[in-house]
């Protein structure tokens, strides 16, 4: 996955957790130390800056970092939604493939926010 590619997603969820925040809500968690909707537009904020970062070759590092983070503190949700998919509206299939996805992104994540030192094409 291209870095802008994913950028776009990043930014793109990231707002969603602002424009549509119930959503997010619901897959928080009750062990969770926030409200969910605290969890949610925190998350969202993480998200935007993340996808952000990864934009500037001087960024892209801390943004690696910091959505690596993320997506190890979201797991526990997904992991909630794939044992109670009926709780949250999805289908278990679903619920349960987005787990895999997870380590992928996390993969794509890794390779894009690699510093380097390519000024032609920064983005690739």
């Amino acid at each position: 996955m291209g870095t802008l590619l994913l950028a776009a997603l990043f930014v793109t969820a990231g707002a969603l957790h602002f424009m549509a925040p119930a959503p997010f809500d619901r897959i928080v968690p009750p062990w969770v130390p926030l409200t969910a909707r605290q969890a949610t537009l925190i998350s969202g904020a993480a998200e935007l800056l993340g996808g952000l970062g990864l934009l500037h070759p001087r960024t892209r590092p801390a943004a690696r970092w910091g959505l690596l983070a993320l997506l190890v503190a979201v797991f526990p949700a997904n992991v909630w939604m794939a044992q109670e998919p009926e709780r949250f509206r999805v289908s278990p299939a679903v619920a349960w493939g987005r787990l895999p996805l997870q380590p992928l992104l996390m993969w794509a994540v890794w390779r894009a926010g690699r510093a380097r030192l390519v000024a032609a094409d920064p983005l690739r």
